[in-house]
């Protein structure tokens, strides 16, 4: 096994990584002036003790946790089952969240089952609509699937900073630099998804969403006061 292998896989480096994430999301937070937007109607939701299905795209997916309010209910997140997948989780883990590893080779059919029961105790349940390999702002059908068979709504996010740092990755992720004005964003998304569709209507569906997520994340990109960051490959 070679020294990097080795490396990426030592539980204390892995748990040095995650330290530094976590701990410099919070830095990040905390430094920033922060507004947040749209999030009524998600709360509502919560304080009536209906979990919902939280959508963002893999770029902004690092101020999650400050998506979403604790206070008010569960959180599961679906991570990779790859080592990136996994330190991802991790650092979710420090916040708070529970979450579902997806692993190729588990069958679809099992991972919905086990999300449609997380979704039965309560838990909402947070997807990166297009993770974890891409391609970049190209929405999956998942979590229409997910509200066909529970009937619970989707809700689209984002967050931008004025100050951030873009990564040469397949997401252009960003991570926000402290000391900066930062924008948290919600909206619900206000298409109904009928529990039978073909796949023409579930395409339909899927485009819509995708473009709801585009727009929720450029309006982000403006109210922090920076051009919108398209990222589609």
């Amino acid at each position: 096994m070679s020294l990097r292998k080795r490396i990426a896989d030592s539980t204390w480096a892995n748990r040095l990584v995650e330290g530094f994430f976590s701990g410099y999301t919070r830095f990040a937070h905390a430094t920033s002036r922060w507004e947040a937007h749209g999030f009524e109607a998600m709360e509502a939701e919560l304080a009536k003790g209906e979990p919902v299905i939280f959508t963002v795209w893999h770029q902004r997916l690092i101020m999650a946790p400050y998506m979403f309010n604790q206070d008010l209910g569960k959180f599961c997140s679906l991570t990779s089952a790859a080592r990136a997948g996994r330190l991802v989780g991790q650092v979710l883990a420090r916040f708070g969240f529970a979450t579902i590893p997806m692993s190729s080779h588990k069958r679809h059919v099992a991972l919905s089952r086990e999300v449609l029961r997380r979704m039965a105790d309560g838990y909402t349940i947070g997807i990166a609509v297009d993770g974890p390999r891409g391609p970049a702002r190209v929405a999956s059908s998942v979590p229409l699937v997910w509200a066909r068979s529970t009937g619970k709504k989707i809700f689209v996010l984002s967050y931008a900073t004025r100050r951030a740092i873009i990564f040469p990755s397949w997401d252009r992720f960003m991570l926000p630099l402290p000391f900066t004005r930062g924008v948290l964003m919600c909206r619900e998304w206000q298409r109904e998804v009928p529990r039978k569709m073909d796949d023409e209507m579930l395409e339909t569906l899927r485009l819509d969403l995708q473009a709801a997520l585009d727009e929720v994340t450029d309006a982000s990109d403006r109210a922090a006061g920076r051009e919108p960051d398209g990222a589609r490959t």
